[in-house]
């Protein structure tokens, strides 16, 4: 039940906190206890568009600042985020669930992406040829696109956005954020932060919103680029309204992903690795394992492993000292999580760990979900082809690694995957032929770092350009040949 004291949270546009013109609103929940803590309102696509105007107006100014000074202007919000990290942290954990150490860890990777954007004078640098012909020259500058806007998920609140920001503000275009309604809490304070950067109006701004501001930003005609992160459906339609209206997209949807484990895998280490892929984040993350395969003789060991290691997880409120899992994000999502687990005993797969029944001590409220393990599970059900988004583990069990392969290539994500084995030829075969673009050898979560690009590729990912790393600037510019000739 909402409560008149939750906050009703505000935009930030042109510079200010302003109130949205919203006849609509979602709460926002502590997942561990169950209460409202704020109240996220349903901006209008006037309201976006006072915020894509905002920019508009401060592009011009912003896009001819120096490369050094935008960067350093990064450099600023890098040392603020350092000297606030355990406040974002516990926001984190907070309005989302995970355990304070995956918040940690997730602030940290944002932070890192903020770092790597502050080397935009050198990153953003273009290339010349002098005398291509006779007394003729040629140079390509990188140049802003103008006017971009991110769509971040629930998931990651602080992490992601910073997926984006910091690389659009660096190569000198203005940003309009729409973080998730249902965690924007830590958004909120990171654009508190930004607001002491030094940072003109309408560089960098916030809306607030659902469905409404996702159209609005695609088919906005004062919007050049789009960013998005969320579920394969939502970002196959993203993408193409986008691109539709001449957008330059880039749109990471959702996964199944495969971890496969060798009988030559060290079992004694790998398996606390490959449960953190699993349960970590309550399996609500776009790298967490989802379908263990566990080739010829690895099958029992790998699964009475499992069932061992994911049974012994403390499950509870993620500010709690020993908690290892926390809630999903609410309680329809645990709804959601539990019809899954339905369905794979209706389907008749073999439930060799049950979650459904984990309740935490002092938090009745709260939207808990115990690790749950499916064995001999097949491709054609339900658990074993759709993203379930939470803390359930499927074992297929295959006989060879080209049938393990064989098994990845039929599913249409292919977003990470990872294998466990002391084989060198096991592990670059593997490597060679995964259809995931990112890879993990004896790597639970193989997330690339801020310097490396991150996104999947099918239906995991629809565009060309990936995030953070070196397409990021790739992404956030334009190339310009200029073609001089001396007389």
């Amino acid at each position: 039940m909402s409560t008149p004291a939750a906050e009703v949270l505000q935009n930030y546009v042109g510079g200010k906190w302003i109130p949205a013109q919203a006849k609509e609103y979602v709460d926002v929940h502590n997942p561990a206890v169950g209460s409202v803590i704020a109240k996220t309102p349903l901006s209008t696509r006037a309201d976006l568009d006072a915020a894509v105007q905002a920019a508009a107006k401060a592009f011009p100014a912003w896009r001819d600042t120096p490369v050094v000074q935008r960067a350093r202007t990064m450099f600023r919000f890098v040392h603020l985020l350092e000297q606030h990290a355990e406040e974002i942290a516990r926001t984190v954990t907070t309005e989302h669930g995970k355990t304070i150490d995956e918040s940690r860890g997730s602030v940290r990777r944002g932070i890192e992406c903020v770092e790597v954007a502050c080397g935009a004078p050198s990153l953003m640098m273009g290339y010349s040829l002098e005398q291509i012909a006779t007394n003729v020259d040629s140079n390509v500058f990188r140049q802003p696109l103008g006017v971009v806007a991110a769509i971040t998920p629930f998931n990651f609140p602080a992490m992601v956005p910073m997926w984006f920001l910091p690389f659009a503000v660096a190569t000198g275009n203005c940003i309009i954020v729409k973080p998730s309604e249902q965690v924007p809490l830590s958004t909120r304070i990171m654009f508190g932060l930004l607001e002491q950067c030094d940072i003109p109006p309408g560089v960098v701004s916030m809306v607030n919103g659902g469905r409404e501001v996702v159209e609005g930003i695609c088919d906005h005609p004062g919007i050049r680029a789009v960013s998005f992160v969320g579920s394969t459906p939502v970002a196959r339609a993203v993408y193409q309204r986008g691109t539709h209206a001449g957008k330059r997209v880039q749109a990471l949807g959702g996964a199944k992903n495969f971890v496969i484990i060798m009988p030559d895998a060290n079992f004694e280490k790998s398996i606390d690795i490959i449960t953190e892929s699993f349960y970590g984040c309550a399996g609500e993350r776009c790298l967490a394992g989802s379908v263990l395969v566990p080739v010829g003789e690895a099958h029992k060991e790998a699964r009475d492993r499992l069932v061992e290691s994911a049974r012994s997880l403390k499950v509870g409120d993620g500010m709690d000292p020993g908690v290892q899992m926390g809630p999903v994000i609410s309680g329809p999502h645990r709804e959601r999580v539990k019809s899954y687990i339905d369905k794979g005993v209706k389907e008749g797969a073999k439930l060799v760990l049950d979650g459904r029944g984990v309740t935490v001590a002092d938090r009745d409220n709260g939207f808990f979900l115990g690790p749950t393990v499916f064995d001999e599970v097949s491709p054609t059900m339900a658990i074993g082809h759709e993203e379930i988004f939470g803390p359930v583990a499927s074992i297929h069990a295959v006989k060879t690694l080209e049938a393990a392969i064989a098994l990845m290539e039929s599913h249409p994500n292919a977003n990470a995957t990872s294998i466990f084995t002391s084989s060198g030829r096991h592990a670059r075969e593997f490597a060679r032929r995964a259809t995931a673009s990112m890879v993990g050898v004896n790597i639970g979560v193989a997330a690339p770092m801020a310097y490396f690009p991150f996104g999947g590729s099918r239906d995991s990912f629809f565009g060309d350009l990936k995030v953070h790393g070196r397409d990021a600037f790739e992404f956030y510019t334009d190339k310009k040949v200029t073609i001089t000739r001396w007389l």
